[in-house]
């Protein structure tokens, strides 16, 4: 079945029928959040009006709220290839990330090392940090080559050894959209028998993974980064989630995937992440096995991506002034470009495209180690991310904006030299 046109895509997202100055709005900010579908919305609304309640009890809206959550973990076991016992669900991915540093934690023998990366969110390097607080553990970074935005290699082999029992690295740089061969690195990894937990915010909403073919023993994402609610998916492997001493109360669950889940969780948000997928998964069509139109709907969502990635980094490197980071079209990478512009400041490029409706984000986004090795200061880079829903014109609107914005350094310095 084909993939929706994108025309149709839009129609299922409210959010793109708001104007700013009189224009319709752009949204290049999903690296930090994307817009959601009407069905999302519509999923949580119907569960919070009709089947709201606690879990594990004898009345009806109990029992549907138990069903319901059964529902979402096989609905995101299908999106991660995973099996839905084990699905965790949790506020956020650096929530859920903390919780299961202290379980590993638990785990590892005095003296072990833990292997990061200077690529990665600070999600995916400050949990693994504040382990040294409480525990003999150490830490080890990776390099970036800061030329290309991508990995060391040499370094992770030279990083990893026999004291190695963790390494964190994320699939996908939220920063530079940079796609690490995660399945490489693993592989290097569990040969000196090391586990891997995998950062998969930025990678999930543009690759769909596949924990089993990364060869990650734990992954995590963020359902607010593939049109879903604020919440956070964690899946690890079910003699894992059994075996590891997870902080929680006496009274809880002590099976997977409950075990690993503190408190009363958030259903709404769960439901919404559920129909998030189900949304993805009905791009194509048909009636075929989940999994199987997710991998339809992503292959073609893939090559949509590229296509409007390429158009945007081409579209900047002929502006003057624009220095773009990452990898560039044609190598791993997702639909995120970065950039700076001479004589104008990340906040201010952001500040002006958005005055024209087109909306990107500013800073370090949490990946301030690898914007420090690019030589950038607090104010970081323009950060401006395709999603599902992003079009040719908007791309060029983007570009025009901040060729606009060059040409106007260029007018400054005339009328200081005259």
């Amino acid at each position: 079945m084909a993939l929706a046109s994108p025309s149709q895509i839009r129609s299922h997202f409210p959010a793109l029928e708001r104007r700013h100055q009189g224009r319709p709005v752009a949204y290049f900010d999903g690296p930090g959040g994307t817009q959601v579908p009407r069905a999302v919305p519509e999923a949580m609304a119907d569960y919070l009006c009709h089947h709201n309640a606690n879990t594990h009890w004898a009345y009806p809206s109990s029992a549907e709220t138990d069903r319901a959550l059964a529902s979402a973990r096989q609905t995101c076991g299908h999106f991660l290839a995973g099996s839905p016992d084990e699905i965790v669900f949790g506020a956020n991915m650096t929530t859920l990330t903390l919780h299961a540093s202290r379980a590993l934690a638990r785990s590892f023998v005095r003296g072990s090392e833990i292997v990061v990366t200077e690529l990665d969110h600070h999600a995916n390097i400050d949990p693994w940090h504040e382990l040294t607080k409480d525990y003999d553990v150490q830490i080890r970074t990776v390099r970036m080559v800061a030329e290309t935005g991508q990995l060391d290699w040499d370094d992770l082999e030279r990083q990893l050894s026999r004291k190695t029992a963790l390494l964190a690295i994320g699939a996908a740089s939220n920063a530079l959209g940079t796609i690490n061969d995660v399945r490489r690195a693993a592989d290097l990894a569990h040969a000196v028998d090391a586990l891997v937990f995998v950062d998969g915010v930025h990678y999930a909403p543009h690759r769909l993974p596949d924990v089993g073919a990364l060869g990650a023993d734990f992954f995590v994402c963020s359902a607010y980064k593939f049109h879903g609610p604020h919440i956070g998916v964690l899946w690890g492997r079910r003699e894992l989630l059994d075996r590891l001493d997870a902080p929680r109360l006496q009274p809880a669950g002590q099976r997977a995937p409950e075990r690993f889940e503190t408190g009363t969780l958030n259903h709404e948000g769960i439901v919404g992440a559920a129909a998030a997928v189900e949304w993805l998964a009905a791009l194509t069509g048909g009636d075929g096995p989940p999994r199987e139109r997710l991998v339809s709907a992503f292959t073609e969502l893939e090559l949509r991506e590229d296509a409007l990635a390429r158009r945007l980094w081409q579209g900047l490197a002929a502006v003057e002034g624009v220095t773009l980071y990452g990898p560039p079209p044609g190598t791993p990478r997702t639909a995120t470009v970065a950039f700076t512009l001479a004589g104008h400041s990340a906040e201010g490029v952001a500040r002006a495209l958005a005055d024209e409706a087109v909306f990107t984000s500013h800073g370090d986004f949490y990946a301030q180690t690898a914007i420090r090795r690019l030589g950038l200061g607090s104010d970081g880079l323009v950060r401006a991310g395709c999603a599902c829903y992003t079009t040719e014109d908007e791309v060029d609107r983007l570009i025009a904006g901040v060729r606009t914005l060059s040409e106007s350094v260029d007018r400054r310095r005339l009328e200081r030299e005259m």
